[in-house]
């Protein structure tokens, strides 16, 4: 199985050394706590979540903000939008500074979507987290350093799939997000072993890939 990664483009990376506290409140910091903000967006919204995972395992800090777009980034409402905004919340801008840099590597290296058929216009993140952070186990009920595997592709592939997937191998769905997400995908969070991820999140994109092949097979 050949899949084309399609890397993240990564928009913008700011950081606020000093926020305002009405600014920290918004966006669901907690100013007895954190001082300073980083901000970055890109033009994939799955991938930056897990990044910002990341970055809990790197730096001292806390993803307080990360919401992804309506209709996805190819309607962003200007040219640094992208698909996502995601902030981290540290003690000082240097937490900070090394959360942000834990997310660039993980975008630019690790977390990606992938074409699923030649053309290139079916998506698939059948990706697999080694071991949890601070932030997607939160989300998902699991503890820090448990395995998951993070599936998304678009509603029929993604369905089919996920049915795969959870046959394919001993794992269980925390999560089930149906269609349709801000992005008009669907997506899934499972868990097991960290073999049994790899196994179901192969499983997923291999049938993303037969569903593209053969969209109307009885």
């Amino acid at each position: 199985m050949m899949l084309e990664p399609l890397v993240p483009a990564i928009l913008s990376v700011r950081r606020i050394p000093d926020a305002a506290e009405a600014l920290l409140i918004a966006y669901g910091a907690d100013p007895t706590r954190h001082r300073s903000l980083g901000l970055i967006t890109c033009d994939q919204d799955d991938a930056l979540y897990v990044a910002l995972d990341e970055a809990t395992k790197h730096a001292g800090v806390d993803v307080v903000f990360a919401r992804s777009f309506y209709a996805g980034a190819a309607h962003g409402s200007g040219p640094l939008s992208g698909e996502i905004l995601g902030v981290i919340a540290g003690p000082d801008p240097e937490e900070v500074d090394e959360g942000l840099r834990a997310v660039i590597r993980c975008l630019e290296n690790d977390a990606c979507f992938y074409a699923a058929n030649d053309k290139g216009d079916i998506a698939v993140f059948p990706h697999v987290i080694t071991s949890l952070g601070r932030y997607l186990s939160a989300l998902a009920g699991l503890q820090p350093g448990d395995s998951m595997a993070y599936l998304v592709a678009p509603p029929m592939e993604g369905t089919i799939a996920l049915d795969a997937a959870l046959k394919a191998a001993d794992v269980r769905a925390v999560k089930v997000f149906p269609p349709p997400s801000e992005t008009n995908f669907t997506a899934a969070w499972l868990t097991g072993s960290l073999g049994d991820c790899e196994v179901a999140a192969m499983a997923y994109a291999e049938t993303v890939m037969a569903v593209g092949r053969n969209p109307r097979e009885r």
